[in-house]
């Protein structure tokens, strides 16, 4: 496989480092910028609001725009983002840098996938394309903890600094090493919101947006859930975090083992129920960390399960718009992370973080509805195509 997917996958590695770096350090910022928590938490809300927001839209616009010069352009403006995020004196301002690093972030990870299926020959397109979101979910295991070990030796600050020496070597490979690529023509907006129109479809796309909403319910305010209830100091929050990161990225190669054993449907709902449960009882195992450990690895194993599941079955669904779907998909999950830490914030501020548990739990609920609901819709079309032929 061609060496350069690897340069990618850094440039993915960092742009996901970013997203979720704010929940691990969300006292720190909250504290040193005189906001709330549930405050601080809209930070980690608006950025994958406006990564599942951007990318579509500036797929569009930069359709003309030939690929390497685009992704140096876009990681410049990334670039830029965190070093304002670094200055940042006020809340507003860390706003404005969430913005800005979300928006060139979202056209970043899909310019990554676009040009590692490019690079490679056809036979190893797949595998490319799971190399570079292997650099989103390692973010997930080592940006996090990493992020966590700085900010609290050096304030909240200090994570972005490294992101910002990260992105710098990121231009520098993209500069010298990646070739011109020309765009291929893209797809309006409207018409790829068109295939929604599929029921089948738009509840597996409804699955993977409550799903996820309901796991950042409780995940983006972990930090002063595992202080507040476990009492546990900086260290020990990060060693959570390293051991949540670990079993959510092996959780991922789990659940597409899963599928391709016992097929995406029964994966997905077992998946569901399992992970819905283990919120559930997240809230009623802090009584011993052991326990507390053992149904937290369960959680973070599932959460990121259902996505190669999600993914096949999206295929499988609607085979002749999947390139779509995946791209749609992208964004469902970033506006679950979006809402989940929305409502997570919500709750945080009206009640306890010990109740963000509970209502993850009821969003599980109502993933688990969408995805029974897309599974039924699928099996009438399909009994009813047969039935013509």
């Amino acid at each position: 496989m061609n060496k350069r997917v690897y340069l990618l996958t850094i440039v993915s590695f960092v742009v996901g480092m970013v997203e979720l770096i704010i929940g691990g350090i969300l006292d720190l910022v909250a504290e040193d910028l005189g906001v709330s928590l549930g405050k601080a938490g809209f930070l980690i809300t608006i950025f994958s609001l406006v990564f599942a927001i951007a990318a579509p839209i500036l797929l569009t616009m930069t359709a003309k725009i030939e690929r390497k010069r685009l992704t140096l352009i876009a990681i410049v403006v990334f670039l830029l983002g965190n070093i304002l995020a670094i200055l940042s004196p006020t809340y507003s301002m860390l706003l404005i840098a969430r913005i800005l690093s979300a928006a060139s972030g979202s056209l970043l990870v899909v310019l990554c996938v676009t040009i590692a299926s490019n690079i490679v020959e056809e036979k190893y397109r797949a595998r490319a394309i799971g190399v570079v979101f292997m650099g989103i979910s390692a973010s997930l295991v080592l940006g996090i903890p990493i992020g966590l070990m700085l900010g609290n030796a050096f304030g909240w600050r200090a994570p972005f600094i490294l992101i910002t020496a990260l992105t710098v070597l990121s231009i520098l490979g993209v500069y010298f090493f990646m070739g011109r690529l020309e765009p291929k023509p893209a797809m309006p907006i409207r018409q790829q919101l068109r295939t929604l129109k599929d029921r089948t479809v738009l509840f597996a796309q409804l699955t993977s947006f409550l799903f996820l909403a309901g796991h950042l319910t409780l995940y983006g305010y972990l930090t002063p859930f595992l202080k507040m209830t476990l009492g546990l100091n900086g260290t020990w929050v990060s060693i959570v975090y390293l051991i949540f990161g670990v079993a959510a990225v092996f959780g991922g190669g789990f659940g597409g083992m899963l599928a391709d054993r016992f097929g995406t449907k029964p994966t997905i709902l077992a998946v569901t129920i399992i992970f819905g449960i283990s919120i559930f009882m997240i809230p009623y195992t802090t009584f011993a960390f052991p326990l507390f450990l053992v149904v937290m690895i369960i959680w973070s194993m599932l959460s990121w399960a259902i996505t190669p599941a999600m993914q096949s079955y999206l295929i499988e669904s609607s085979p002749e718009t999947s390139d779509i779907q995946q791209s749609l998909n992208n964004s469902a999950l970033h506006f679950g992370i979006a809402f989940g830490s929305m409502i997570g914030g919500i709750v945080i501020e009206q009640a306890s973080v010990e109740i963000n548990a509970t209502v993850g739990g009821f969003l599980v609920i109502l993933a688990l509805g969408a995805a029974v609901l897309s599974m039924t819709k699928r099996e009438r079309s399909e009994s009813h195509a047969h039935s013509i032929s």
